[in-house]
């Protein structure tokens, strides 16, 4: 039996024709010339089972085809894409959103309950100004540090990739290089990420997105503040050509009264001093890791104390910086300075030795004189002068050498020591002097020799 013609126009009135769909910047492409196919009423929902006006497009070169999922009225009411499901404004699935902000979603599931508050959704929608969320979404809080902390401020293009080719898995690809998908090694299966439903998504129920963020923030590091109370200076880095300092003090003059704001444009940095401690404390504790200005998301740090910059500021013979190293555990610390002199004599212990006067040393034996030595073994005395020659005299001595080579004569009632000399040896040769009366002796005279022979 066919359905009457008015049965099928009142139907088609909650049909749902778009001109343009609700994107985020991640599923759009970073092409501004995008082509898009729209197809009127071309599939269901997959939230509320109603047609919708299908739209289809590629974000970029290499990129695969995208196209919308459920239909605007669900992305309204939880303010998300139509195609990722993920939130507008942060970029992070529903389930962080809505456990951050503390939204109840009270969604219905069955169809009788979906179709009613799709309606009274829809009657809201019409009623608004279209800028602001409708339903729980709207009436949330003011964003937590929690979304500031893990919101993502630059689009995740890569998100737009090809799906990976099952017949390279299996080897049986014949495309090559003209295989729109990815030739790649696919991910471990038993990975949650790779199990992912779009419902548990649109309704933040078992996401394993939101599973991962929700602990990459519990393991997200503290800004420490400072035990020196005189600190009042926070750092602010990653500036960029775009950042100012008008910027800056817009942004944390709500926290109290600036002393100065210094901007180093050769570093990307600033430093934004208060003129009291408990400013600089609010400041620092709702801006770290949730700064963002004109698209960039900015590092605090509290400054330093006078004097850790001045042991940072040390630098070596070579122009580095000195960086003070902590002392090792387990090593004797260094010794005591010595104590001042006294005339004491008994502080300068600084050993702590047992003091003992020094022993005495015994006196000095003097040498013998050079004359009372006995000539060495085999010494035989100078040789003789040859006939007809004198003798030279002996060189002078210096004062009190002794004139003798003889030893001293012994005193009286002592032995005389015998004394032997090599040359009275008689079997020495040179003992028995011998003489040539006519040995010759050879002169020069000019550039010729001549023998004399002596008379």
């Amino acid at each position: 039996m066919a359905a009457s013609k008015s049965t099928n126009t009142y139907n088609r009135q909650n049909w749902e024709d778009a001109e343009f769909p609700i994107l985020c910047q991640t599923c759009l492409g970073d092409n501004p010339y995008v082509r898009m196919t729209k197809e009127k009423y071309g599939k269901e929902c997959k939230i509320c089972s109603r047609p919708f006006t299908i739209f289809r497009w590629c974000p970029g070169a290499r990129m695969r085809f995208k196209k919308t999922e459920v239909c605007q009225t669900c992305s309204k009411v939880k303010n998300c894409c139509q195609t990722c499901l993920l939130d507008l404004e942060y970029g992070l699935p529903l389930q962080v959103r809505d456990t951050a902000l503390s939204i109840k979603d009270d969604m219905p599931k069955s169809d009788v309950n979906k179709e009613y508050y799709t309606q009274n959704m829809e009657r809201e929608i019409a009623n608004s100004d279209g800028t602001d969320a409708v339903g729980s979404v709207g009436k949330a809080q003011a964003p937590s540090d929690l979304l500031l902390k893990l919101a993502r401020t630059t689009p995740y293009y890569k998100r737009n990739r090809p799906h990976i080719c099952s017949f390279w898995v299996k080897g049986e690809c014949k495309r090559g290089e003209e295989c729109p998908y990815r030739h790649e090694k696919p991910t471990d299966p038993d990975d949650p990420l790779a199990d992912q439903n779009i419902k548990d998504r649109f309704y933040g129920v078992n996401d394993p997105v939101a599973s991962k963020l929700m602990r990459r923030a519990a393991s997200m590091p503290v800004l420490a503040t400072p035990e020196d109370k005189t600190i009042t200076t926070l750092y602010v880095g990653g500036l960029g050509e775009k950042v100012t300092e008008q910027d800056l003090r817009d942004h944390f003059y709500q926290f109290g009264e600036i002393r100065s704001i210094n901007v180093v444009s050769r570093q990307q940095c600033a430093f934004v001093q208060f003129t009291n401690r408990p400013a600089a404390e609010d400041a620092a504790e709702r801006s770290f890791n949730k700064l963002i200005i004109k698209g960039r998301r900015l590092n605090i740090k509290w400054g330093r104390s006078q004097a850790q910059q001045g042991i940072s500021d040390k630098k070596d013979a070579e122009g580095k910086d000195i960086v003070p190293l902590e002392p090792v555990p387990g090593l004797p610390g260094a010794l005591p300075p010595p104590p001042r002199e006294s005339a004491d004599s008994s502080s300068r212990n600084y050993f702590n030795l047992n003091q003992q006067p020094p022993p005495l040393m015994p006196p000095p034996i003097p040498p013998p004189p050079m004359g009372s030595l006995p000539p060495p073994p085999g010494f035989r005395g100078p040789p003789p002068p040859l006939p007809g020659f004198p003798r030279p005299p002996p060189p002078p001595r210096p004062p009190g050498f002794p004139t003798s080579r003889h030893p001293p004569p012994p005193q009286q009632g002592q032995p005389r020591p015998a004394v032997h000399y090599p040359s009275q040896d008689p079997q020495s040769m040179g003992a028995v002097q011998q003489s040539y009366p006519h040995s010759p002796c050879q002169t020069k005279q000019g550039k010729r020799y001549t023998t004399q022979y002596p008379s």
